[in-house]
């Protein structure tokens, strides 16, 4: 790892002086920092980057374009974005949506402005990783008072047979009460079996009185070892609606957080998770009620297959004088094999009397007398086993706002049941 590296890929891509000198003190960073604190999950000696920064070369593992519809969208292929499709009354009423750099250049302000301000570099040392050596991302700008009926698509796919490092950074910002429906996926294709890293930072902004659903599907395959963060920064009376599906066939850790520091903001975080094979996934899920009357809400369901691991951590914090405040969690994990593990742990920190907080956990195996009520209607084992699984998600995925991306989440469900 050298700063020169960093400094000479800033220099190539035109990036401002303030973004430089952000890379450099992060990269100074790095060793100082300790990584972050995912309870009861071992990821310590995991590989999470060769300190390489590059840009990767077109893949011939490009999307047919004719099968992803007319809504707005950005497609990139690694770093390379290959396909973007936005309305010109969205363009005309001030929505951006463009790969990172091309934002630099077009709303150069907003960036700066708000890069960095829902996951700071200096919190721990992969976030500091992630601020030097992230290589591509995107940003999505929606003006104030604007609101956009159409959900807008993001599609950031990784090349397996690629090792460059899939190191994102994505930046969202709804300005005040604008409303906008954003999905997002992350998916590695191809046949190859490259082995590589990701580090990925998604930041939220939503200024007071906004509106954001934010739907995504995680799908990075076997060979990807993944760093994931959400981050929500909610002004007065924002709201964001997380639902999120892991469905990734490496080792993941994941931190999805919001930050409600508006009085009157809202965040409602759904997690669906399947850890199959060997793979392990931890999932640390944090809201923390800053703003007088802020409610947040948190909501995971898991499955884990053959050996694999799947640990829940929901955090519910609640800082002195954000009277009114209400955390409410429930995280359930149902595993489908002797030798799977998982952890599901609900912790509360109330700093503040005038408040409302509770919390569920569970974790069990498939119900004998559910299985034999469904084969005594005639249906096989397999197929019975596929409806309690799908039941068992089903209160987190039929929250999810977008057809399409429910029915994804079934099918990816399914082909893992079917791996078995």
């Amino acid at each position: 790892m050298t700063k020169e590296a960093i400094l000479n890929f800033s220099s190539e891509k035109e990036e401002p002086a303030w973004l430089r000198e952000r890379r450099a003190a992060a990269f100074d960073a790095i060793t100082e920092l300790e990584l972050p604190k995912i309870e009861r999950v071992k990821f310590h000696r995991w590989n999470f980057g060769d300190g390489s920064i590059s840009e990767s070369d077109y893949s011939a593992n490009v999307p047919d374009f004719m099968a992803i519809g007319d809504n707005p969208k950005l497609v990139q292929v690694g770093t390379q974005t290959v396909f973007e499709q936005l309305p010109a009354d969205l363009s005309e009423q001030g929505v951006v949506f463009t790969d990172f750099h091309s934002a630099l250049e077009e709303i150069p302000q907003a960036v700066k402005a708000y890069f960095g301000t829902a996951l700071s570099y200096d919190e721990d040392k992969l976030a500091a990783y992630h601020t030097a050596y992230f290589n591509s991302g995107a940003v999505l700008y929606v003006p104030d008072n604007v609101e956009i009926n159409q959900a807008i698509e993001g599609i950031f796919y990784q090349d397996s047979t690629s090792d460059v490092p899939f190191n994102k950074h994505i930046l969202i910002v709804a300005g005040r009460n604008a409303k906008v429906t954003y999905l997002e996926r992350f998916e590695t294709i191809g046949q190859g079996d490259v082995k590589t890293t990701a580090n990925i930072s998604v930041e939220v902004i939503a200024l007071d009185g906004s509106q954001v659903k934010f739907s995504a599907i995680d799908r990075l395959g076997e060979n990807v070892t993944t760093y994931i963060s959400r981050r929500g920064r909610h002004g007065r009376d924002a709201s964001i609606d997380w639902a999120l599906g892991v469905m990734n066939e490496g080792n993941v850790i994941a931190d999805f957080d919001s930050d409600l520091l508006g009085d009157g903001s809202q965040a409602n975080l759904k997690v669906v998770a399947a850890s199959s094979g060997r793979q392990v996934q931890g999932i640390d899920t944090r809201v923390t009620n800053y703003g007088c009357n802020s409610v947040g809400q948190i909501l995971q369901h898991g499955v884990i297959l053959e050996r694999g691991t799947l640990t829940f951590n929901g955090i519910g914090h609640i800082i002195k004088g954000a009277k009114g405040a209400d955390a409410q969690q429930e995280s359930r994990v149902l595993m489908l094999s002797d030798q799977a593990r998982s952890d599901a742990n609900p912790i509360l920190l109330i700093d503040e009397n005038d408040v409302t907080a509770g919390h569920a956990a569970s974790i069990g195996q498939v119900d004998p007398e559910d299985m034999y009520y469904l084969m005594s209607r005639g249906l096989d084992e397999e197929t019975a086993e596929r409806l309690v699984v799908r039941g068992f998600l089903g209160t987190v995925i039929t929250e999810i706002p977008i057809k399409e991306v429910r029915d994804e989440m079934i099918t990816v469900l399914d082909q893992k049941l079917d791996k078995r």
